[in-house]
């Protein structure tokens, strides 16, 4: 189940908001762990089972880990939580790497079975939600939760469950035993959740249907504005797809009484790809910083062993966006570049005027999103040349006549990913901003509405992640 569908936003979320208020507080992480595993199973049942599995798995090593340190016994507390990364990996990369490990060494004449298995939905954040926790109890950053039903629900919590924000245990612990309701914090997450599937019924899958085109595009047809064109669509589309799910996940937050940090922070002003990564996908570069490039020496070390780190760090970030070995090259990508820009370019990019460095900074991320998007490296090495003018012209009637018809919602996507609309709205009087408010959400979710309604293109790029 997606949110942006009929059957959530008129049966499921409803539901859940009902039985929700109307249960006293004492059972409402209760009431919210049964929907949770509801949402979780609606596509693939046999999933929950691996899913309270991990829940029972971290939240013992949490305990084991607490007793091992009231102990004195660091070893064992060291061991608890090895071992508790160590399953938790292991099953992130049975389920998501095997079949391209397999196939990898099937090509080099190396025997492995491919299982084909299916993805459990969201499984990447998740994982890197519940293997923290027995760190963070280890690190003395969290407490252990009341019970087993705080900490299972903090875990399955569905409005971030398939697609983030990647949120700690310790930034919510407190959330979970205890958290405040209200009208205006209410009808705050109602206005989000509002912006957030306009963002993705709206802009991103009414971009997404040029950007199909193109992909689907013989690379040999393509042309240099048009393959420019194309990954410009699909620059759009992730953004308003992704960043409008994290939106809806912070509105029904909010709407429980719930506040998880926000995940973008209008990532295409970036100057440099250093900055960009600052505001895309937030919570995703917090936790590498924290869990894994910190613990490493992070930037407290001589350069090489910092090079070394940044390549750790960067080839798990391509990784961690799919089963598929273009993921690791569009991190390696970054790693260079990042380099770079600390390294050399940096002391550069400040003295320049600034509208060169968001020329650099556009540059170097649609580039990477041409290695993020297609997957074949054949038709990915097409598609580079075509954006570069090597062997294809520079456009063509198909061009010019997707140009005409997309015009208009690229260019309201454009400006909806700047903080100019932002701007406009606090410049409002407060009684302008209350006589808008509620005409702004009833007409976002009519527009909404009757797309999912008359349409069927719905796709949603971050569920495989």
């Amino acid at each position: 189940m997606v949110f942006s569908t009929p059957y959530f936003l008129f049966l499921y979320l409803p539901a859940v908001l009902f039985l929700y208020y109307i249960s006293p507080f004492r059972y409402r992480n209760f009431i919210l762990l049964v929907f949770n595993l509801l949402f979780y199973g609606w596509g693939e049942p046999v999933y929950i089972l691996l899913m309270i599995f991990t829940i029972v798995l971290d939240y013992f090593a949490g305990i084991i880990v607490q007793r091992c340190k009231d102990q004195d016994n660091d070893k064992g507390a060291r061991w608890a939580v090895g071992i508790s990364l160590a399953l938790n990996l292991a099953i992130l990369f049975f389920f998501k790497y095997w079949d391209l490990v397999a196939t990898t060494l099937q090509s080099i004449g190396i025997p492995m079975p491919v299982l084909n298995l299916t993805l459990p939905i969201g499984i990447s954040f998740y994982t890197f939600q519940t293997m923290t926790y027995p760190v963070d109890i280890y690190r003395g950053d969290a407490e252990l939760p009341k019970n087993l039903i705080n900490f299972g629900t903090f875990v399955t919590l569905f409005p971030q469950l398939i697609a983030g924000p990647i949120i700690k245990y310790k930034e919510l612990a407190d959330q979970m035993a205890y958290r405040t309701h209200s009208p205006e914090q209410f009808a705050s997450g109602v206005q989000m959740f509002t912006i957030g599937l306009a963002k993705k019924v709206l802009l991103a899958n009414s971009i997404g249907q040029l950007w199909d085109v193109y992909l689907a595009t013989p690379g040999s047809e393509l042309t240099t504005l048009g393959a420019w064109l194309g990954i410009l669509a699909f620059s759009m589309q992730l953004y308003f797809d992704f960043s409008g799910y994290s939106d809806m996940a912070v509105g029904m937050g909010r709407m429980m009484g719930f506040e998880f940090l926000a995940n973008f922070n209008y990532p295409y002003l970036a100057k440099s790809a250093t900055e960009f990564w600052r505001r895309w996908h937030i919570s995703l570069g917090s936790w590498f910083r924290e869990y894994l490039y910190i613990p490493l020496g992070g930037n407290r070390v001589k350069v090489p062993r910092q090079v070394f780190n940044l390549f750790v760090v960067w080839a798990c970030t391509g990784i961690w966006h799919g089963a598929s070995w273009n993921f690791l090259l569009w991190g390696l990508y970054y790693f260079l570049i990042i380099v770079f820009e600390r390294f050399f370019f940096s002391k550069v990019l400040k003295k320049l005027p600034g509208w060169v460095g968001h020329v650099y900074g556009l540059f170097i991320v649609m580039v990477g999103w041409a290695l993020f998007a297609v997957e074949d490296f054949t038709a990915m090495g097409l598609y580079l040349k075509a954006m570069f003018g090597m062997g294809a012209g520079l456009m063509d009637g198909d061009f010019l006549y997707y140009l005409r018809n997309y015009l208009p919602i690229l260019v309201i996507a454009i400006l909806a990913a700047t903080p100019l609309a932002a701007s406009l709205w606090k410049k409002l009087s407060v009684r302008a901003r209350q006589v808008a408010i509620p005409i702004l959400v009833l007409t976002g979710l009519a527009l909404a509405t009757a797309y999912l309604v008359d349409g069927t293109y719905n796709p949603f790029l971050y569920f495989r992640f």
